[in-house]
Protein backbone atom coordinates (compact mmCIF):
# COMPACT_ATOMS: atom_id res chain seq x y z
CA UNK A 1 0.00 0.00 0.00
CA UNK A 2 1.26 3.65 -0.82
CA UNK A 3 2.76 5.43 2.11
CA UNK A 4 -0.62 7.96 1.76
CA UNK A 5 -3.36 5.71 1.53
CA UNK A 6 -6.84 7.46 -0.13
CA UNK A 7 -9.37 6.33 2.02
CA UNK A 8 -13.50 7.44 1.73
CA UNK A 9 -15.31 8.01 4.58
CA UNK A 10 -19.03 7.03 3.94
CA UNK A 11 -21.92 8.38 6.03
CA UNK A 12 -21.33 12.06 7.23
CA UNK A 13 -23.42 11.66 10.37
CA UNK A 14 -22.44 12.33 13.99
CA UNK A 15 -19.54 9.66 13.53
CA UNK A 16 -18.36 10.05 10.02
CA UNK A 17 -18.16 13.77 9.86
CA UNK A 18 -15.51 14.10 12.82
CA UNK A 19 -13.78 11.11 11.48
CA UNK A 20 -13.07 12.01 8.20
CA UNK A 21 -11.98 15.26 9.08
CA UNK A 22 -9.96 14.32 11.83
CA UNK A 23 -8.31 11.56 8.70
CA UNK A 24 -8.08 14.56 6.31
CA UNK A 25 -5.37 15.95 8.36
CA UNK A 26 -3.14 13.32 7.83
CA UNK A 27 -4.30 11.47 4.39
CA UNK A 28 -6.15 11.63 1.15
CA UNK A 29 -9.19 11.93 2.60
CA UNK A 30 -12.78 12.11 0.79
CA UNK A 31 -16.63 11.95 2.56
CA UNK A 32 -19.60 10.56 0.87
CA UNK A 33 -22.63 11.19 1.82
CA UNK A 34 -26.20 10.13 -0.24
CA UNK A 35 -27.70 13.73 1.08
CA UNK A 36 -26.76 16.38 -1.17
CA UNK A 37 -28.25 18.58 1.05
CA UNK A 38 -25.45 17.84 3.69
CA UNK A 39 -22.97 17.86 1.31
CA UNK A 40 -23.99 21.27 0.35
CA UNK A 41 -24.38 22.45 3.76
CA UNK A 42 -20.82 20.72 4.59
CA UNK A 43 -19.11 22.97 1.73
CA UNK A 44 -20.64 25.80 2.88
CA UNK A 45 -19.06 24.99 6.29
CA UNK A 46 -22.27 24.43 8.19
CA UNK A 47 -22.41 21.41 10.05
CA UNK A 48 -26.21 20.79 11.42
CA UNK A 49 -25.14 18.64 14.01
CA UNK A 50 -22.83 20.79 15.89
CA UNK A 51 -19.90 18.23 15.90
CA UNK A 52 -17.46 20.45 14.10
CA UNK A 53 -16.87 23.94 14.12
CA UNK A 54 -17.41 26.20 10.88
CA UNK A 55 -13.67 27.51 10.76
CA UNK A 56 -11.97 23.48 10.97
CA UNK A 57 -14.92 22.25 8.56
CA UNK A 58 -14.04 25.51 6.16
CA UNK A 59 -10.15 24.90 6.49
CA UNK A 60 -10.31 21.05 6.18
CA UNK A 61 -8.70 19.51 2.98
CA UNK A 62 -11.42 16.91 2.70
CA UNK A 63 -13.14 16.15 -0.12
CA UNK A 64 -16.86 15.97 -0.05
CA UNK A 65 -18.86 14.11 -2.79
CA UNK A 66 -22.33 12.85 -2.99
CA UNK A 67 -21.66 10.43 -6.47
CA UNK A 68 -20.60 7.26 -5.50
CA UNK A 69 -18.24 7.21 -8.57
CA UNK A 70 -15.86 9.57 -6.54
CA UNK A 71 -15.31 7.20 -4.70
CA UNK A 72 -13.80 4.32 -6.85
CA UNK A 73 -10.57 3.22 -6.15
CA UNK A 74 -9.74 3.67 -2.82
CA UNK A 75 -7.63 2.24 -0.29
CA UNK A 76 -9.52 2.17 2.48
CA UNK A 77 -13.31 2.49 2.84
CA UNK A 78 -14.63 3.35 6.52
CA UNK A 79 -18.37 2.72 6.66
CA UNK A 80 -20.06 5.06 9.34
CA UNK A 81 -23.93 4.60 8.46
CA UNK A 82 -26.79 4.49 10.56
CA UNK A 83 -27.58 1.19 12.29
CA UNK A 84 -31.40 1.35 13.51
CA UNK A 85 -33.68 -0.83 14.75
CA UNK A 86 -37.00 -1.12 13.06
CA UNK A 87 -41.04 -0.74 14.53
CA UNK A 88 -40.70 -4.83 16.05
CA UNK A 89 -36.77 -3.78 17.36
CA UNK A 90 -35.32 -5.94 15.30
CA UNK A 91 -31.78 -4.45 13.72
CA UNK A 92 -32.27 -2.26 10.39
CA UNK A 93 -29.31 -3.40 8.31
CA UNK A 94 -30.52 -1.76 5.45
CA UNK A 95 -28.02 1.22 5.12
CA UNK A 96 -24.96 -0.97 6.17
CA UNK A 97 -25.92 -3.13 2.82
CA UNK A 98 -26.71 -0.38 1.14
CA UNK A 99 -23.00 1.26 1.80
CA UNK A 100 -21.61 -2.68 1.34
CA UNK A 101 -22.96 -2.52 -2.36
CA UNK A 102 -21.54 0.58 -2.88
CA UNK A 103 -18.11 -0.28 -1.80
CA UNK A 104 -18.30 -3.63 -3.86
CA UNK A 105 -19.11 -1.78 -6.87
CA UNK A 106 -16.06 0.90 -6.20
CA UNK A 107 -13.61 -1.38 -5.18
CA UNK A 108 -10.36 -1.58 -7.51
CA UNK A 109 -9.01 -5.22 -6.92
CA UNK A 110 -5.60 -4.71 -8.04
CA UNK A 111 -5.28 -2.31 -5.03
CA UNK A 112 -6.38 -4.91 -2.72
CA UNK A 113 -8.74 -2.49 -0.54
CA UNK A 114 -9.92 -2.62 3.73
CA UNK A 115 -13.56 -2.09 4.02
CA UNK A 116 -13.90 -1.04 7.58
CA UNK A 117 -16.93 -1.21 9.14
CA UNK A 118 -17.92 1.33 12.31
CA UNK A 119 -21.32 0.94 12.64
CA UNK A 120 -22.58 -0.30 15.45
CA UNK A 121 -23.49 -4.29 14.92
CA UNK A 122 -24.12 -7.26 16.54
CA UNK A 123 -21.15 -10.00 16.41
CA UNK A 124 -20.48 -11.85 13.24
CA UNK A 125 -22.16 -9.13 10.76
CA UNK A 126 -19.06 -7.84 9.12
CA UNK A 127 -17.80 -11.14 8.36
CA UNK A 128 -20.63 -13.07 7.46
CA UNK A 129 -23.14 -10.68 6.21
CA UNK A 130 -21.05 -7.82 4.55
CA UNK A 131 -17.96 -9.67 3.50
CA UNK A 132 -20.60 -12.52 1.31
CA UNK A 133 -22.45 -9.37 0.15
CA UNK A 134 -19.25 -7.78 -1.48
CA UNK A 135 -18.16 -10.97 -2.88
CA UNK A 136 -21.86 -11.34 -4.70
CA UNK A 137 -22.04 -8.04 -5.77
CA UNK A 138 -18.25 -7.24 -6.90
CA UNK A 139 -17.43 -11.03 -8.19
CA UNK A 140 -14.82 -10.36 -5.90
CA UNK A 141 -12.83 -12.73 -3.48
CA UNK A 142 -12.12 -12.17 0.45
CA UNK A 143 -8.76 -11.73 0.92
CA UNK A 144 -7.46 -11.53 -2.75
CA UNK A 145 -9.62 -9.17 -4.07
CA UNK A 146 -10.57 -7.15 -0.81
CA UNK A 147 -9.86 -7.46 3.08
CA UNK A 148 -12.39 -6.66 6.32
CA UNK A 149 -11.62 -4.55 9.59
CA UNK A 150 -13.44 -3.53 12.33
CA UNK A 151 -13.07 -0.21 14.36
CA UNK A 152 -16.20 0.51 17.08
CA UNK A 153 -17.21 4.02 17.11
CA UNK A 154 -17.10 5.94 20.06
CA UNK A 155 -18.77 9.10 19.55
CA UNK A 156 -20.38 10.65 22.33
CA UNK A 157 -22.26 13.67 20.68
CA UNK A 158 -21.76 17.03 22.26
CA UNK A 159 -18.86 15.76 24.17
CA UNK A 160 -15.33 18.41 23.77
CA UNK A 161 -13.57 15.44 25.90
CA UNK A 162 -14.12 12.64 24.55
CA UNK A 163 -13.29 13.18 21.13
CA UNK A 164 -12.07 11.05 18.08
CA UNK A 165 -8.43 12.58 17.85
CA UNK A 166 -8.39 11.80 21.88
CA UNK A 167 -10.06 8.53 22.59
CA UNK A 168 -8.56 5.12 22.38
CA UNK A 169 -9.56 3.45 19.14
CA UNK A 170 -10.33 -0.11 19.37
CA UNK A 171 -9.10 -2.04 16.26
CA UNK A 172 -9.56 -5.61 14.88
CA UNK A 173 -8.94 -6.90 11.23
CA UNK A 174 -9.16 -10.53 8.97
CA UNK A 175 -5.03 -10.85 9.66
CA UNK A 176 -2.42 -9.41 11.21
CA UNK A 177 -1.70 -7.31 7.97
CA UNK A 178 -5.06 -5.33 8.37
CA UNK A 179 -4.71 -4.61 11.89
CA UNK A 180 -1.66 -3.16 11.63
CA UNK A 181 -2.42 -1.00 8.60
CA UNK A 182 -5.68 0.18 10.69
CA UNK A 183 -3.51 0.86 13.95
CA UNK A 184 -1.32 3.41 11.81
CA UNK A 185 -3.87 5.01 10.16
CA UNK A 186 -6.19 5.62 13.32
CA UNK A 187 -3.21 5.90 15.71
CA UNK A 188 -1.74 8.95 13.34
CA UNK A 189 -4.89 10.70 14.10
CA UNK A 190 -5.71 9.99 18.05
CA UNK A 191 -4.00 10.96 20.93
CA UNK A 192 -5.64 7.74 22.84
CA UNK A 193 -3.81 4.72 20.96
CA UNK A 194 -5.35 1.92 19.60
CA UNK A 195 -6.24 -1.40 21.40
CA UNK A 196 -6.31 -4.29 19.09
CA UNK A 197 -9.03 -6.64 19.61
CA UNK A 198 -8.50 -10.28 19.56
CA UNK A 199 -10.90 -10.49 16.62
CA UNK A 200 -13.48 -9.01 14.42
CA UNK A 201 -16.13 -10.29 16.31
CA UNK A 202 -14.70 -9.82 19.69
CA UNK A 203 -14.45 -6.11 18.56
CA UNK A 204 -17.95 -5.96 17.27
CA UNK A 205 -19.01 -7.36 20.63
CA UNK A 206 -17.20 -4.96 22.85
CA UNK A 207 -19.37 -2.00 20.86
CA UNK A 208 -22.67 -3.69 21.62
CA UNK A 209 -21.49 -4.08 25.32
CA UNK A 210 -20.41 -1.08 26.22
CA UNK A 211 -23.84 0.95 25.57
CA UNK A 212 -25.93 -2.01 26.69
CA UNK A 213 -23.77 -1.84 30.04
CA UNK A 214 -24.77 2.11 30.23
CA UNK A 215 -28.91 1.08 29.62
CA UNK A 216 -28.94 -1.63 32.44
CA UNK A 217 -27.37 0.32 34.96
CA UNK A 218 -29.51 3.36 34.15
CA UNK A 219 -32.56 1.11 34.04
CA UNK A 220 -31.99 0.18 37.54
CA UNK A 221 -31.85 3.56 38.74
CA UNK A 222 -35.33 4.24 36.94
CA UNK A 223 -37.12 1.11 38.71
CA UNK A 224 -35.90 2.65 42.03
CA UNK A 225 -36.70 5.64 40.97
CA UNK A 226 -40.54 4.43 40.65
CA UNK A 227 -40.25 2.35 44.11
CA UNK A 228 -39.21 5.91 45.98
CA UNK A 229 -42.31 7.66 44.46
CA UNK A 230 -44.41 5.01 45.98
CA UNK A 231 -43.12 6.30 49.45
CA UNK A 232 -42.80 10.19 48.12
CA UNK A 233 -39.19 9.73 48.27
CA UNK A 234 -36.78 11.92 45.85
CA UNK A 235 -34.51 9.14 43.87
CA UNK A 236 -32.24 12.72 43.72
CA UNK A 237 -31.89 12.94 47.41
CA UNK A 238 -31.16 8.68 47.63
CA UNK A 239 -28.40 9.41 44.87
CA UNK A 240 -26.96 12.39 47.14
CA UNK A 241 -26.29 10.13 49.82
CA UNK A 242 -25.53 7.10 47.90
CA UNK A 243 -22.72 8.66 46.15
CA UNK A 244 -20.72 9.54 49.24
CA UNK A 245 -19.45 5.96 48.95
CA UNK A 246 -16.46 5.36 47.05
CA UNK A 247 -17.78 2.72 44.52
CA UNK A 248 -20.91 3.66 43.79
CA UNK A 249 -22.23 4.42 40.40
CA UNK A 250 -23.30 7.57 39.77
CA UNK A 251 -25.74 7.07 36.97
CA UNK A 252 -29.12 9.46 36.58
CA UNK A 253 -32.61 8.28 36.05
CA UNK A 254 -34.70 9.69 32.75
CA UNK A 255 -35.70 9.19 29.57
CA UNK A 256 -33.19 6.95 28.02
CA UNK A 257 -33.02 7.35 23.94
CA UNK A 258 -30.43 8.19 21.14
CA UNK A 259 -28.80 6.36 18.58
CA UNK A 260 -26.85 4.01 20.91
CA UNK A 261 -28.32 3.43 24.06
CA UNK A 262 -31.50 3.09 23.32
CA UNK A 263 -30.17 1.09 19.88
CA UNK A 264 -27.61 -1.22 20.68
CA UNK A 265 -29.20 -3.82 23.34
CA UNK A 266 -31.44 -5.10 20.64
CA UNK A 267 -28.68 -5.83 18.45
CA UNK A 268 -26.93 -7.72 21.50
CA UNK A 269 -30.18 -9.46 22.42
CA UNK A 270 -31.03 -10.11 18.64
CA UNK A 271 -27.59 -11.99 18.67
CA UNK A 272 -28.58 -13.87 21.73
CA UNK A 273 -32.01 -15.20 20.31
CA UNK A 274 -30.35 -16.07 17.23
CA UNK A 275 -28.08 -18.23 19.19
CA UNK A 276 -30.73 -20.02 21.47
CA UNK A 277 -30.53 -17.62 24.57
CA UNK A 278 -33.24 -15.66 26.17
CA UNK A 279 -31.36 -12.33 27.09
CA UNK A 280 -33.96 -11.36 29.89
CA UNK A 281 -31.54 -8.90 31.64
CA UNK A 282 -31.02 -6.71 28.30
CA UNK A 283 -34.20 -6.93 27.67
CA UNK A 284 -36.03 -6.39 31.31
CA UNK A 285 -33.66 -3.06 30.87
CA UNK A 286 -35.02 -2.00 27.94
CA UNK A 287 -38.56 -2.40 28.76
CA UNK A 288 -37.68 -0.38 32.20
CA UNK A 289 -36.44 2.03 29.92
CA UNK A 290 -39.07 1.94 27.12
CA UNK A 291 -42.01 2.96 29.69
CA UNK A 292 -40.42 5.93 31.46
CA UNK A 293 -42.16 8.57 29.19
CA UNK A 294 -45.25 6.50 29.72
CA UNK A 295 -44.95 6.28 33.54
CA UNK A 296 -43.60 10.13 34.13
CA UNK A 297 -47.11 10.93 32.34
CA UNK A 298 -49.19 8.82 34.43
CA UNK A 299 -47.51 9.93 37.71
CA UNK A 300 -48.24 14.20 36.42
CA UNK A 301 -51.81 13.48 35.23
CA UNK A 302 -52.22 11.64 38.66
CA UNK A 303 -50.89 14.72 40.53
CA UNK A 304 -52.63 17.20 38.40
CA UNK A 305 -56.41 14.83 39.04
CA UNK A 306 -57.32 16.43 35.38
CA UNK A 307 -55.72 17.21 31.86
CA UNK A 308 -55.02 20.91 30.74
CA UNK A 309 -52.62 22.96 29.05
CA UNK A 310 -48.82 21.38 29.70
CA UNK A 311 -45.77 22.49 27.83
CA UNK A 312 -42.40 20.08 27.56
CA UNK A 313 -39.25 22.06 27.53
CA UNK A 314 -36.46 19.88 25.75
CA UNK A 315 -37.34 17.12 22.76
CA UNK A 316 -33.40 15.75 21.99
CA UNK A 317 -32.24 12.68 23.36
CA UNK A 318 -29.32 14.60 25.06
CA UNK A 319 -28.41 17.96 26.51
CA UNK A 320 -27.09 20.43 24.15
CA UNK A 321 -27.16 18.29 21.66
CA UNK A 322 -29.56 18.90 18.10
CA UNK A 323 -30.23 15.44 17.63
CA UNK A 324 -33.86 14.13 17.73
CA UNK A 325 -32.75 10.58 16.79
CA UNK A 326 -35.00 7.94 18.79
CA UNK A 327 -35.84 10.69 21.60
CA UNK A 328 -37.80 9.04 24.31
CA UNK A 329 -39.24 12.58 24.95
CA UNK A 330 -41.41 11.97 22.15
CA UNK A 331 -43.24 9.17 24.82
CA UNK A 332 -43.68 11.85 27.06
CA UNK A 333 -45.80 13.83 24.83
CA UNK A 334 -47.64 11.32 23.71
CA UNK A 335 -48.87 9.91 26.59
CA UNK A 336 -50.10 13.29 27.99
CA UNK A 337 -51.93 13.83 25.09
CA UNK A 338 -53.47 10.35 25.26
CA UNK A 339 -54.39 11.40 28.70
CA UNK A 340 -56.18 14.85 27.17
CA UNK A 341 -53.96 17.48 27.58
CA UNK A 342 -52.98 20.06 25.33
CA UNK A 343 -49.24 19.31 25.02
CA UNK A 344 -47.06 22.54 23.61
CA UNK A 345 -43.34 21.62 23.10
CA UNK A 346 -40.21 23.38 22.93
CA UNK A 347 -37.02 23.09 22.36
CA UNK A 348 -33.73 25.59 21.59
CA UNK A 349 -31.17 23.57 19.39
CA UNK A 350 -33.27 21.00 17.63
CA UNK A 351 -34.57 21.56 13.77
CA UNK A 352 -38.41 23.01 14.36
CA UNK A 353 -38.90 21.82 10.72
CA UNK A 354 -37.84 18.17 11.81
CA UNK A 355 -40.13 18.25 14.64
CA UNK A 356 -42.88 19.28 12.38
CA UNK A 357 -42.06 17.12 9.51
CA UNK A 358 -41.31 13.91 11.67
CA UNK A 359 -43.43 14.05 14.35
CA UNK A 360 -46.18 16.49 13.88
CA UNK A 361 -45.82 18.75 16.27
CA UNK A 362 -45.98 22.58 16.20
CA UNK A 363 -42.79 24.18 18.17
CA UNK A 364 -43.70 27.38 20.39
CA UNK A 365 -42.10 29.50 22.35
CA UNK A 366 -43.00 29.78 25.78
CA UNK A 367 -42.16 33.31 27.12
CA UNK A 368 -45.49 35.47 27.66
CA UNK A 369 -47.61 32.38 27.78
CA UNK A 370 -47.91 29.89 31.17
CA UNK A 371 -49.05 26.15 31.39
CA UNK A 372 -50.95 24.04 34.16
CA UNK A 373 -48.11 21.54 34.14
CA UNK A 374 -44.62 22.87 32.99
CA UNK A 375 -41.59 19.87 31.93
CA UNK A 376 -38.13 20.01 32.13
CA UNK A 377 -37.52 16.81 30.17
CA UNK A 378 -33.81 17.68 29.30
CA UNK A 379 -31.06 19.66 30.51
CA UNK A 380 -30.35 22.23 27.98
CA UNK A 381 -27.92 24.89 29.09
CA UNK A 382 -30.72 27.36 27.86
CA UNK A 383 -33.22 25.55 30.79
CA UNK A 384 -30.65 25.25 33.04
CA UNK A 385 -29.83 29.04 32.79
CA UNK A 386 -33.49 30.08 33.22
CA UNK A 387 -34.33 32.85 35.71
CA UNK A 388 -36.35 32.03 38.96
CA UNK A 389 -38.91 34.80 37.40
CA UNK A 390 -38.99 33.60 33.88
CA UNK A 391 -39.46 29.72 35.14
CA UNK A 392 -42.04 30.97 36.98
CA UNK A 393 -44.24 32.64 35.00
CA UNK A 394 -44.71 29.90 32.92
CA UNK A 395 -46.42 27.97 35.52
CA UNK A 396 -50.20 28.67 35.86
CA UNK A 397 -51.35 29.99 38.61
CA UNK A 398 -52.36 26.08 40.67
CA UNK A 399 -50.18 24.43 38.13
CA UNK A 400 -46.73 22.13 38.53
CA UNK A 401 -43.41 22.55 37.73
CA UNK A 402 -42.09 19.09 36.54
CA UNK A 403 -37.81 18.89 36.80
CA UNK A 404 -37.05 15.34 35.42
CA UNK A 405 -33.81 16.04 35.97
CA UNK A 406 -33.11 17.94 38.82
CA UNK A 407 -31.46 20.83 37.45
CA UNK A 408 -33.92 23.28 39.31
CA UNK A 409 -33.82 21.19 42.77
CA UNK A 410 -31.89 24.18 44.17
CA UNK A 411 -33.78 26.96 43.24
CA UNK A 412 -35.52 29.37 46.00
CA UNK A 413 -39.16 29.56 43.89
CA UNK A 414 -42.48 30.56 45.35
CA UNK A 415 -42.87 27.95 47.98
CA UNK A 416 -46.84 28.07 46.66
CA UNK A 417 -45.47 26.78 43.71
CA UNK A 418 -45.69 22.85 43.13
CA UNK A 419 -43.18 21.17 42.21
CA UNK A 420 -42.06 17.83 41.02
CA UNK A 421 -39.23 15.67 40.51
CA UNK A 422 -38.35 12.35 39.82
Amino acid sequence: MEMRPRIVVIGLGYVGLPLAVALARRFDTIGFDIDGDRIAELRDGRDRTGEIEQADLEASPIKLTAEARDCAGADIYIVTVPTPVDGANRPDLGAVIAATRMVAAAIDPGRRPTIVYESTVYPGVTEELCGPEIELAAGLKRGRDFRLGYSPERINPGDREHTVEKITKVIAGEDGEVVEQLAQIYGAVTSGGVFRAASIKAAEAAKAIENAQRDINIAFVNEVTQIFAKIGVSVWDVLDAARTKWNFLGFEPGLVGGHCIGVDPYYLSHLAQQVGHDPQLILAGRQTNDGMGGWIADALHSRRRKAGRALVLGLTFKENVPDLRNSRSFDLVRRLQWLGHEVAVADPIACRQEIEREHGLNVTEPDGQSYDLVVGAVAHRDYRELADDRLTALVAPGGTLADLKGMWRGRQLDASLDRWTL
